[in-house]
């Protein structure tokens, strides 16, 4: 349904990603993050959707090609630690938006899951570009952004079986939303780490993977539309 494209970052330099158009001109734009597997089809299929509703979408290609297969955690993890976070928000993700808006996007919206997930907010702090973010799973260090960085409407979507993006880390940052008094919502399932990914049945939850995804429109008409 989507192609290859490539873009330009902020500092001229260029970038790659799979696009999808939705069927309506001057729909908003939304940024899709990868996980830590890279950008592959279930990645594509996701984006997919959400042009099927009505948004232009950008997934950036993070990893430069490369995809991890789903049982390789430590071709995963090596891949994700050797990401320059700090320079794909600034430069690949604000690319993205930037190349949404010159096609028309009035609004852009981000989004991401586990790895992309952290991006996603580190993205509500650093990139001017967005509107609204929509986080699955994933919370960035504190020394990269807190609660009290956030600067745009933000919903969270967690796992209360989850030991890398925990029920306890998640509820401290929820609490810091509240008290720094963010405009932010924060969902948790009955679900392990990653139930959004109907790719793996070892941890796909597809009630959990229902709601969060008809919250998550909801949630980015309202703030994109």
């Amino acid at each position: 349904m989507g192609s290859r494209i490539t873009f330009k970052r902020p500092d001229g330099k260029d970038a790659a990603g799979y696009h999808v158009a939705a069927a309506t001109a001057g729909a908003p734009g939304l940024v899709v993050i990868q996980e830590w597997w890279g950008l592959n089809d279930q990645i594509k299929g996701v984006c997919d959707r959400f042009a099927g509703v009505g948004f232009n979408v950008i997934a950036p290609d993070l990893y430069a090609g490369r995809v991890v297969p789903y049982h390789d955690s430590e071709s995963a993890t090596k891949e994700m630690t050797s990401l320059n976070f700090l320079d794909a928000v600034d430069q690949v993700l604000r690319g993205a938006a930037l190349k949404l808006k010159a096609d028309g996007a009035g609004k852009v919206g981000v989004t991401g899951f586990c790895m992309g997930g952290a991006m996603t907010i580190l993205a509500a702090a650093r990139v001017p570009d967005f509107s609204a973010a929509v986080c699955f799973y994933g919370l960035p260090p504190a020394a990269a952004a807190g609660p009290a960085d956030v600067k745009i409407p933000l919903e969270g979507h967690f796992a209360l079986h989850d030991d890398w993006c925990t029920p306890q880390m998640v509820m401290e940052f929820a609490a810091g939303l509240r008290k720094a008094h963010k405009p932010a919502e924060f969902f948790s399932y009955e679900a392990h780490h990653g139930f959004m990914n109907e790719a793996r049945p070892d941890v796909h939850q597809a009630k959990a993977a229902q709601e969060a995804w008809a919250r998550t429109i909801v949630f980015l008409n309202k703030h994109l539309g």
